[in-house]
C-alpha cells in the first residue's frame, strides 16, 4: 500500500503518528466504499464526456475501480490508516493499479464534495431500506388488528382505565404512527437526493464540468445550487436522524405497552418465547428483552440527533473537519432503526392475545361511565348535570364494590329518573365500543373500514 500522502507536496515533515490515528476515519467510513466508487466512476465518465479525460483514461479508471470494488467485496483490500479515509485509500489503490490515469481522477473535485456525495448516496439507499422495513411492520400490524377488530381492550389515559376500545383500534393507532414515520422518511429522501459533486472544495472548479450529466448518471433528482452550501450542508443527515429518532420514539412507546401488557398483573398479551429470555437465577421468569432493548436503543438514536446538532451549531462556512464526526451517528442510527423494525415485525406477528383478561380489565375502573352520561344527555339531561349524576352513581358502585353494569335498574333510577331498562345496552364494554360508530371511532365496523383504507394506502405506495 502506498504510504505517501496524496496531499503531501506542501509539507516538509511526516504527520505525527498519534495525529494520524486521531484524524483517520477509514475504520468507519470504509462503509461508503461502494458509493465512493460509484461516484468516482460517474465523475470519470463526466470528465470524459466534457473532454478532460480521454476515452482510454476514462475506461481505465472505470475498470480499475470495478476491480477495486471486487477486492473489497472479497475482503482482499488492504485498508491503511495512513491514507486517512475511504476516498484516499481507493484513489491510491487505483493509481497503483492503472498508473498515471489514476492520478487524473480527482480533477475538478475535492474530498469535500466527494464525501458529501457518498453520504447522500448511502443515505438514499438507507432510507429505501427503512421504508421497506416500515412497510413490512405496517402489514403485520394491520394483520393483527384485523384479527382483533372486536377484541375489547381497556383504553387508558394517565395510565388509568378510561373507556373501552378494541384492540384492533389500538393497533391502528400504532399504524398511524408508522405511517407518519414513512412520510417523514420519503420527504427526507427528496432533500437527500440532491447532488453536491462539482462544488469541489467550496468554490466550484475551473474545468468545464457538466454537473447535470453526473447527476443523471448517479440518479440524483437535483443539483446543489450553491457550492459553499453543497460541501458544508449536513441538514440532510440531521433530518434523517431526526426521522429515525421519532420512529424509535414510536417503537419505544409500543415497547412500553408490550412490556406492561405482558406482565403478570396485566396478562393482556404473551410474547413468543423466541422473542424473550429467561433469568439466570429465577427459573419462572420470561423477560421481554426485545421491547426493553428497543426502548433502550431509542436513547442512543436520540443522543445521535443531539450530537449532530452540536457538531453543526458552531461551524462557519464552508467545510470543516468537524464533519468527519457526522458519519458514525448516521451509520448507527440507520443500523439501529433497521434492526428494531425487523425484529418488531416478528415480535408483533407472534403476539398471543389474552382476550378474556383484556375484557375483564375493561370492566374495571368504571370504563362505561361516559356512556351512561351520554345516555342521560340523549334523554334530555344537560351534559354537566349528567356528569354529576354519573359521578354519584360511580361513587355508590365503588362503595358497594360493584361495576356500573352490576347496579340494578332501581339503584340507577335513584340517580337519574330518566334511566330505563335500555340502559344496560350502554353499560357493557361491547355496547360502549359499538356506540362509537363514526369515522375514526373504535366500533368494530369502523375498525374494519379503517383497515380497508389502510391497506389501500399501503397498496398505493410505502407508508
Amino acid at each position: 500500500m502506498i504510504k505517501e500522502k496524496l496531499w503531501g507536496g506542501r509539507f516538509t515533515e511526516a504527520t505525527d503518528a498519534l495525529v494520524e490515528r486521531f484524524t483517520s476515519s477509514v475504520d468507519f467510513d470504509r462503509r461508503l466504499a461502494h458509493y465512493d466508487i460509484a461516484g468516482s466512476i460517474a465523475h470519470a465518465r463526466m470528465l470524459g464526456h466534457v473532454g478532460v479525460l480521454t476515452e482510454g483514461e476514462c475506461n481505465a479508471i472505470r475498470r480499475g475501480l470495478e476491480q477495486i470494488e471486487a477486492e473489497i467485496e472479497r475482503g482482499e483490500f488492504a485498508w491503511s490508516a495512513e491514507l486517512e479515509d475511504v476516498h484516499m485509500n481507493i484513489e491510491a489503490r487505483l493509481t497503483q493499479r492503472i498508473g498515471e490515469a489514476g492520478k487524473k481522477l480527482h480533477t475538478g473535485r475535492s474530498r469535500n464534495d466527494q464525501v458529501a456525495t457518498d453520504l447522500r448516496l448511502y443515505l438514499r439507499d438507507g432510507i429505501d431500506a427503512v421504508l421497506e422495513a416500515l412497510r413490512e411492520l405496517q402489514v403485520v400490524v394491520l394483520d393483527v388488528a384485523e384479527r382483533e377488530a372486536e377484541t375489547i381492550l381497556p383504553g387508558f389515559t394517565h395510565l388509568q382505565i378510561a373507556q373501552p376500545v378494541t384492540f384492533g383500534h389500538h393497533l391502528l393507532a400504532w399504524f398511524e404512527m408508522l405511517t407518519r414515520d414513512a412520510e417523514r422518511m420519503r420527504d427526507c429522501r427528496r432533500r437527500v437526493n440532491v447532488m453536491p459533486l462539482g462544488a469541489a472544495a467550496l468554490a466550484g472548479t475551473s474545468f468545464p464540468i457538466d454537473r447535470a450529466y453526473t447527476a443523471e448518471l448517479l440518479g440524483f433528482e437535483a443539483v446543489a445550487e450553491n457550492s459553499l452550501d453543497a460541501v458544508s450542508d449536513r441538514d440532510f443527515a440531521i433530518e434523517f436522524v431526526h426521522a429515525c429518532a421519532l420512529l424509535m420514539t414510536h417503537l419505544s412507546r409500543m415497547s412500553e405497552e408490550l412490556i406492561l401488557w405482558s406482565s403478570s398483573p396485566f396478562g393482556f398479551v404473551e410474547l413468543a418465547d423466541a422473542y424473550c429470555t429467561g433469568s439466570s437465577i429465577m427459573p419462572q421468569k420470561k423477560n421481554p428483552d426485545v421491547p426493553e432493548l428497543v426502548r433502550g436503543k431509542t436513547g442512543r438514536v436520540l443522543g445521535h440527533l443531539v450530537g449532530l446538532f452540536a457538531i453543526m451549531k458552531g461551524q462557519p462556512l464552508a467545510y470543516n473537519k468537524d464533519n468527519q464526526e457526522d458519519k458514525e451517528p448516521v451509520f448507527d442510527s440507520l443500523d439501529t432503526v433497521l434492526a428494531c423494525l425487523r425484529v418488531y415485525a416478528g415480535l408483533v406477528s407472534t403476539l398471543r392475545v389474552g382476550r378474556e383478561r383484556m375484557r375483564e380489565a375493561a370492566r374495571l375502573g368504571y370504563a362505561t361511565a361516559t356512556d351512561l352520561a351520554d345516555y342521560l344527555v340523549r334523554k334530555g339531561v344537560p351534559f354537566r348535570d349528567a356528569h354529576e349524576i354519573v359521578g354519584r352513581a360511580v361513587r355508590h358502585a365503588i362503595e358497594s364494590g360493584r361495576d356500573l353494569s352490576a347496579l340494578t335498574l332501581a339503584e340507577l333510577k335513584e340517580f337519574g329518573p330518566g334511566i330505563e331498562a335500555d340502559v344496560q345496552a350502554v353499560l357493557t364494554p361491547e355496547g360502549s365500543v359499538r356506540a362509537r360508530d363514526h369515522y375514526g371511532g373504535t366500533a368494530p365496523t369502523q375498525v374494519r373500514a379503517a383497515l380497508a383504507r389502510a391497506r389501500s394506502r399501503l397498496a398505493s405506495g410505502p407508508g
